[in-house]
């Protein structure tokens, strides 16, 4: 979508500081090609404040801001964003939206028309149940005629659908999977999924927090499938640091976790799904709690 995009000289695409980092790069490199900008919004964190991040985003709208990369769940924080407010504050000021939905299918339920949103992107191999390499893109009828995949093929100006139905010797798999995969979504009731994954999510950012010394800054409403909870800041604070815990306790704990690190601690992001319980989170907690004893 950015690569499609008709930016200028000057013009400004804003993201802000909690976007996934791939999703970032591709701005830049699109503000490179065009001579256009890219502006960062700080959110503050761990503190979240919803209405406070609506108006933070609509302060850093300039003249020259023409799309806005607005995250629906961000990647590393784990946040939901009030995507519909953000999105309407965007439109009273002329700015189009391009919503990243990479963790919201399946975690959220979506009714993407009325968001607001320009296009939104959403991963289906994250929360849907399908298999990787596949998700969605949406466009709003008026945005589409300008809209074109990367590698442009034989669907070339015979439609939006037809652009991107074919372009080249791609495995259509994944694709042809999807449906299957949210058709078992629904057989589990997807509502008693969502309710059971942000459950369990909410409970272990209290009770994990509240285990390692740190406060809960964020309300239940940001919190979906996943959760972001600050570890011990005795265990270090860098990037290193972080990959290597998160190697240590794959090998040594066989639990695949997210670590990262971020204003001067690290974090973990914990995942909820329904082949999860309680135990799961017993078992973090005490092969973090070894290596504090260490």
């Amino acid at each position: 979508m950015l690569r499609s995009f008709p930016f200028q000289a000057g013009d400004e695409i804003l993201l802000t500081d909690h976007n996934y980092g791939a999703t970032a790069r591709v701005a830049a490199f699109v503000a490179r090609e065009r001579g256009a900008v890219v502006r960062t919004l700080a959110v503050p964190y761990p503190r979240f404040d919803r209405q406070c991040l609506v108006e933070a985003v609509e302060r850093a709208i300039g003249p020259r801001t023409r799309v806005a990369v607005l995250d629906h769940i961000t990647s590393e924080s784990a946040l939901v964003f009030p995507l519909a407010d953000l999105a309407r504050r965007c439109r009273e000021r002329g700015v189009a939206v391009l919503a990243d939905g990479a963790h919201a299918p399946g975690t959220l339920p979506i009714d993407i028309p009325t968001l607001g949103v320009d296009w939104y992107v959403g991963n289906l191999h994250k929360w849907a149940y399908a298999p990787r390499s596949c998700g969605i893109l949406w466009a709003r009828p008026d945005r589409q005629a300008g809209l074109h995949p990367p590698v442009v093929s034989w669907g070339l100006d015979q439609g939006f659908l037809a652009e991107f139905d074919w372009v080249g010797t791609r495995d259509p798999s994944p694709w042809l999977a999807a449906p299957v995969g949210l058709g078992l979504l629904q057989e589990l009731d997807f509502d008693a999924v969502r309710r059971y994954n942000h459950d369990l999510a909410w409970r272990a950012c209290q009770e994990l927090t509240d285990r390692w010394g740190g406060a809960v800054e964020r309300d239940e409403e940001s919190v979906g499938s996943m959760v972001t909870v600050p570890l011990p800041k005795t265990l270090g604070c860098t990037p290193e640091l972080a990959s290597r815990l998160r190697d240590s306790l794959l090998d040594d704990d066989h639990i695949e976790i997210h670590v990262h690190a971020r204003d001067g601690q690290m974090w973990v992001r914990v995942s909820a799904q329904v082949y999860n319980d309680w135990s799961d989170i017993e078992r973090l907690s005490g092969a973090i709690e070894r290596r504090l004893r260490a």
